[in-house]
């Protein structure tokens, strides 16, 4: 019921943002010019890869070496609108209608992470990873890895349609407020390197 929910949802939610869709593309391109959707492999469900769609946010801008500058100087202007309002987001709503995601899960992290987690960390993949969770209502980017592990494995064993309602009106209330967007010392969220030995 939950995935049937997501996509006549998502079918829904992507009719009603179609202008939407079309003013932050013509942005994207206008002020640093193409690719204007973001896409990167992750692992969602028992760690099935996908690709993830996103509204890009960063310039392409490089020093002197050729190497791509810091996540946080590449990160301005209308790039920094769209991280802050969560517009980028936007695109996953395609990734819900596919079946890939759900509103409501354990965000989607990085393929490399995968070999670094521990045998508790991986149970965020026994659900749909989501637009947004537990974690991003209780931190986002703002809480340490080891917290937002721990609100994912509690969401995977308290799920319930009541639970992804309370997520959906917190995660609005938090793009209201823009709150909890960055860590404390990157643009971002620092890269997650397993457990310390």
């Amino acid at each position: 019921m939950k995935t049937l929910f997501d996509k006549i949802l998502a079918f829904v939610l992507i009719v009603f943002f179609t202008p939407i869709y079309i003013v932050v593309a013509f942005l994207i391109w206008w002020k640093m010019g193409t690719p204007i959707l973001f896409r990167q492999l992750r692992p969602g469900y028992k760690e099935k890869i996908f690709s993830i769609y996103k509204f890009r946010t960063m310039t392409n801008e490089v020093d002197e070496n050729g190497e791509l500058l810091p996540d946080e100087q590449r990160l301005k202007g209308i790039g920094k609108f769209i991280r802050t309002t969560s517009l980028d987001e936007l695109p996953q709503l395609f990734n819900v209608l596919k079946g890939e995601m759900s509103f409501v899960g354990p965000r989607p992290l990085l393929v490399e992470y995968l070999p670094l987690y521990n045998n508790e960390q991986k149970r965020r993949h026994e659900v749909l990873p989501g637009i947004t969770g537990w974690a991003q209502v209780n931190g986002r980017n703002a809480i340490s890895w080891e917290q937002k592990f721990e609100y994912d494995v509690w969401y995977v064993d308290n799920q319930s349609f009541a639970l992804d309602m309370k997520i959906l009106w917190m995660t609005f209330l938090k793009v209201v407020k823009r709150s909890n967007i960055s860590s404390s010392s990157s643009a971002t969220m620092e890269k997650f390197k397993g457990e310390d030995v």
